[in-house]
């Protein structure tokens, strides 16, 4: 009779541990997502992954799988990723993007595309840090092996591009498995 009553204390002490345990863990991710394009984004996914399901990047992802840059996101990384969302694609003079995913056109929207991308994993905080360290400004080679210049304007992270374009980043840190995405307002382009 005792140990029945001990195997039941055991067993629902078991049972309450897991319980707290795995809403610990519900919460902590529900912490770690956030919403981009009314889709939530998880850590646990790739870059590709999470960008398929927001209503804001669907020209982005349209653009990446014309570019042939879908497998080149969904690897290992870790990448920085600036986001634009479809807005930003839209203040492009008209006809550009449909010009871009003209299959003639594929080098140059890979050199576009890649120039939103970073190696490495930087969160918002590293970016200020740099931007700190770099008195007002900070220096990143994209992958495009082009600069991009980081700053911070009125307490937001803007982007400069070569050509002197800026872009705000609107969502920072939305952590990826294979990095991080920052969203951004504004297409920023490599020299030509």
């Amino acid at each position: 009779m005792k140990l029945s009553k001990v195997l039941k204390s055991t067993l629902l002490a078991a049972t309450l541990l897991i319980g707290a345990n795995t809403f610990a863990q519900d919460k902590m991710m529900k912490a770690e997502t956030k919403m981009v394009g009314g889709a939530e984004m998880y850590p646990t996914k790739d870059i590709i992954a999470n960008a398929v399901n927001s209503k804001d990047h669907t020209t982005l992802v349209a653009a990446v799988k014309a570019a042939d840059l879908v497998k080149t996101l969904q690897g290992e990384g870790p990448f920085t990723v600036f986001a634009p969302t479809n807005m930003a694609f839209e203040k492009l003079p008209k006809g550009t993007v449909e010009t871009l995913l003209m299959t003639e056109n594929k080098a140059t929207l890979q050199k576009v595309l890649t120039y939103h991308v970073v190696a490495g994993k930087y969160s918002a905080k590293d970016i200020i840090k740099a931007i700190k360290m770099g008195k007002g400004k900070a220096e990143f080679t994209t992958v495009a092996d082009e600069k991009l210049t980081a700053m911070v304007t009125n307490g937001k992270v803007q982007l400069k591009d070569v050509a002197g374009n800026i872009s705000t980043v609107t969502i920072a840190d939305v952590n990826q498995s294979n990095g991080v995405i920052h969203v951004v307002d504004t297409v920023i382009l490599p020299m030509k």
